[in-house]
């Protein structure tokens, strides 16, 4: 069995609903059984399963001290495949599936932070920088949206007086990244969740800092570039003893649930990091969007929904 195959799982009630924006709705989650939740930290997220085959991820944006509830912020988003309109149709008292929570996006301890947010990608900021103001750390946020009534927890926010630099478009523009990441490099780390514009930018405009200063969270796959046409390979599968063909246009996700590997999936495009899996040799062919520079060079996990080989073969600890 894959060390991923199994994941905490739980039945919770919507115990409440409230606009928070412009098309934002804010869940509030407990559990229907009415134990303790498990335990996470800033930048974390819970899959929502939405019925109908749907299941989303949405980050926590509640404080990781209350351990009865979790809440999230979504929203109804015009280009939606389903999942934003499923969750705006939820009804107090509701009944929904969640799995989780996993965190790919959390934050280090640093001396600084500087803190960018777009839209809806406020939610795994806010209880990011209320952990960086407890534990004292010097910080700032700037947060764009389309306009001020579309930017949730702007009054929340606003308890934090001028470390807060709220930026509605159709008043000020956009973000002056510039401006915004003209400071000390040395220890200040980078946290960015937004739209794609705005994280291609951020990535632009951090490339000369020191590895591992920039950390990003992405709601969608990033573009890729493929050296070339996909190539079949091998993939050993060191727990489960078995060892399977990867053929071309087939994913190493599917090849090892058709050959009954229990492996955990969910939003299976390279984005949740649901299906990470060790990796014992062998070199990868990263193709996700969860991964940073200095991860994908370690080689020792792929998220296999998207990922593939550049080597013959592939040794997974599966």
């Amino acid at each position: 069995m894959s060390v991923k195959a199994v994941e905490i799982e739980t039945v919770a009630i919507v115990a409440s609903l409230v606009q928070v924006a412009q098309d934002v709705v804010e869940l509030t989650l407990v559990p229907a059984d009415g134990a303790q939740l498990p335990p996470w930290e800033p930048g974390a997220h819970l899959d929502v399963v939405l019925g109908d085959g749907l299941v989303r991820q949405y980050s926590l944006c509640g404080s990781p001290s209350v351990r009865d509830s979790y809440t999230v912020a979504v929203l109804r988003a015009p280009d939606s495949r389903g999942g934003s309109e499923a969750v705006h149709r939820l009804a107090e008292g509701q009944r929904v599936t969640i799995r989780g929570p996993r965190n790919h996006f959390g934050l280090e301890d640093s001396a600084r932070y500087v803190f960018i947010a777009g839209g809806i990608g406020i939610t795994p900021i806010i209880p990011m920088i209320e952990q960086a103001d407890a534990s004292g750390a010097d910080w700032i946020l700037h947060y764009g949206g389309r306009t001020s009534g579309s930017m949730a927890y702007r009054e929340r926010l606003a308890a934090h007086g001028d470390r807060v630099r709220c930026v509605p478009g159709d008043e000020r523009g956009r973000i002056d990244l510039e401006a915004a990441l003209d400071v000390e490099t040395a220890d200040t780390l980078v946290y960015c969740c937004g739209p794609e514009s705005l994280l291609a930018a951020v990535e632009e405009r951090c490339a000369g800092w020191p590895a591992g200063s920039l950390h990003l969270e992405r709601f969608s796959p990033r573009e890729h570039e493929l050296d070339g046409e996909d190539s079949a390979f091998e993939v050993v599968l060191e727990q489960s003893g078995m060892t399977l063909t990867v053929e071309p246009g087939v994913t190493v996700f599917d090849t090892m649930r058709a050959a009954g590997v229990a492996v955990l999936g969910s939003c299976l495009e390279g984005v949740c990091g649901t299906c990470e899996q060790g990796v014992l040799a062998g070199e990868v062919d990263h193709r996700d969007s969860v991964l940073d520079d200095d991860e994908r060079a370690a080689n020792d996990c792929m998220m296999v929904c998207v990922s593939r080989a550049r080597s013959p073969r592939l040794v997974l600890d599966a």
